[in-house]
């Protein structure tokens, strides 16, 4: 595997696909900055070795060309984080853009305008991707976010680099993180699958039960499995059409000897409001009219028990309605139990947007080993899934 520690970039252009598709306000100002910050190891790897630096990302999903969504919006903020006065150039591909990069000095950055503006990056078009890769001397791809997109700055231009090529920083760790999850972990290896759906996470099942020792099911998911098995569970969230494939997960997970942990108690609501009326109940006994939204106080003993025994954790998925403070609890208790496992030696990996909102909302982030920027290409991965993006720096 490749990454930006094999090449030294004196005098050289290093075109940098990044994922700079940052959530803005309505006066354009980045209000979360965290893909800009995870960018700037291999953005300053490159500017201190002597060379510079050509980023090209996406923004939004614009209808050709949009001024809301062009980059031009995020440079003083890219500028910022980087501690560098970044260019701009308002396309990024074509003749404007390679004058642009032709006067580009060492230790200077260039932001290239949004790649969406043409159809041509999402389409995977090979001439596109030929332009781009005149504006460096090596590609890098530091986009895990994109990776499992078969665009044109994602995938297509590496063929124009057969061997000067390779992963950031940022990819590089997000493909050592997965790997040490699925493949070299040390045991027992712990997966936490959260949600509301079987559904979004069978593949993910599926290909985790052969490696991992203990699954922890929780969130609405949870009501699927309890109800298949007899279980009463009022109004609660349920795929009644996923029944039986909850029964074949129990079962196929007795026979690889995998321990499967579901909630024995959870907190119920009498509605799904913040306020409602709450108590107690045993997850197999939740009254009609009522449903279960968070997880219960013996649930959280007994993950937390799973948890500190463990040396490899996979955090994917609440266990509650974290977004209400009522039913926060069994997400933050989980997030406690995998900070303190973490703090113990285990390696702790969170992936898939609603448990990075959650790292994020009750600050675990610098608890756990890493968190994972890319939330599709997590899940592909977590499904193993080959994802386009690594391929092409592979071959």
């Amino acid at each position: 595997m490749k990454t930006i520690n094999d090449f030294n970039f004196e005098n050289k252009k290093a075109l940098i696909r990044v994922d700079f598709n940052v959530p803005l306000n309505d006066s354009f100002e980045v209000t979360d900055e965290t893909r800009i910050q995870a960018a700037k190891p291999t953005i300053i790897k490159v500017l201190e070795d002597g060379g510079s630096a050509v980023l090209m990302s996406h923004l939004g999903r614009p209808k050709g060309v949009q001024d809301e969504f062009s980059l031009r919006h995020i440079v003083d903020k890219v500028s910022e984080v980087l501690g560098v006065q970044v260019k701009f150039v308002p396309n990024c591909a074509g003749q404007e853009a390679e004058d642009a990069v032709a006067k580009l000095g060492s230790g200077e950055v260039l932001l290239l305008e949004n790649l969406r503006f043409h159809p041509s990056e999402t389409a995977g078009d090979v001439d596109f991707a030929e332009k781009l890769s005149k504006l460096g001397d090596i590609y890098v791809n530091d986009a895990f976010g994109t990776a499992h997109r078969a665009h044109a700055s994602t995938t297509i231009v590496a063929q124009f680099f057969p061997e000067d090529k390779c992963f950031g920083s940022l990819l590089a760790k997000e493909i050592e993180s997965i790997d040490k999850v699925l493949r070299s972990g040390e045991k027992p290896i712990t997966a936490v699958l959260g949600g509301s759906k079987v559904s979004s996470k069978i593949t993910i099942i599926e290909n985790i039960l052969d490696k991992v020792d203990h699954l922890i099911v929780g969130g609405g998911m949870t009501y699927t499995f309890i109800k298949a098995q007899g279980g009463q569970i009022g109004d609660s969230i349920c795929e009644d059409d996923k029944q039986e494939l909850a029964l074949n997960i129990l079962k196929q997970a007795k026979e690889k000897g995998v321990q499967i942990h579901l909630p024995v108690d959870v907190l119920g609501a009498d509605a799904f409001d913040n306020n409602a009326n709450t108590k107690v109940v045993d997850v197999k006994e939740i009254p009609e009219g009522w449903q279960g939204l968070d997880a219960g106080p013996e649930t959280m003993k007994n993950f937390h028990e799973v948890i500190l025994a463990s040396k490899t954790i996979l955090w994917n998925g609440p266990l509650g309605v974290f977004e209400m403070e009522n039913f926060a609890k069994g997400t933050i208790a989980l997030g406690d139990s995998i900070a303190e496992a973490t703090k113990n030696g285990a390696f702790s990996l969170v992936g898939g947007g609603d448990s990075v909102a959650a790292v994020k909302q009750f600050g675990f982030g610098d608890k756990v080993s890493y968190v994972s920027t890319g939330g599709g290409a997590m899940l592909e991965s977590l499904e193993g899934k080959t994802l386009p993006g690594i391929a092409a720096i592979k071959k």
